[in-house]
Parts: C-alpha cells; sequence; structure tokens
C-alpha cells in the first residue's frame, strides 16, 4: 500500500513524532516540578502543545504520570488534541494516495 513516503510526508511524520515526544516530556517535567513545589509550566503552553498535534503525547503523559486528570478542560481538550493528532498522521500518510 505504502511503496514510499514524500518528503513532505517524511517531515510532516517526523514533526508529528517530536512533538508528542516533548509534549510527554512536558507533562512529566511539570508533574515532577509539582512535587517539588518549583516553578511550573502554564496550562495554557501545555494546551497548546497538545493542539500542535502533540495530543498523543499530552494523553499518554496525562494517564502515565497522572497530572491534570482532574481539571475539567484537560479532561475534555486531551482527548480531542489526540483525536486530531491521529486524523493528522492519516491525513499525511494518505495524501499521496488521494492526489
Amino acid at each position: 500500500m505504502f511503496e514510499t513516503l514524500n518528503y513532505f510526508q517524511m517531515i510532516t511524520i517526523t514533526y508529528i513524532f517530536l512533538v508528542n515526544m516533548y509534549t510527554f516530556y512536558l507533562f512529566y517535567s511539570d508533574k515532577k516540578r509539582a512535587k517539588k513545589g518549583a516553578y511550573r509550566i502554564s496550562e495554557k503552553h501545555l494546551l497548546l502543545s497538545a493542539f500542535l498535534l502533540g495530543g498523543i503525547g499530552a494523553w499518554t503523559g496525562m494517564t502515565k504520570f497522572r497530572h491534570k486528570t482532574k481539571k475539567p478542560v484537560f479532561k475534555f481538550c486531551i482527548p480531542i488534541a489526540a483525536v486530531l493528532t491521529v486524523i493528522g498522521v492519516v491525513m499525511v500518510l494518505f495524501y499521496s494516495i488521494i492526489l
């Protein structure tokens, strides 16, 4: 089905992977800082990174570290960001088939 990915697809998939790793790290780092009572990462930054196609990393980090799981905005927005990320990956992979 997928013989080869073009440069646009490779760059986009790499971007999505890196954003998800970064977002996962943000949730880890913020949880660690919360335990220490140190300066925290803003909720706006966490949500923004999730909606920049880092939704899978955000959802994974949120559940693995049990961080921000009781906040209604995170309960609602992070699953939406994860679905948008999956849709983005599917669109990128099937881009060459559609055109």
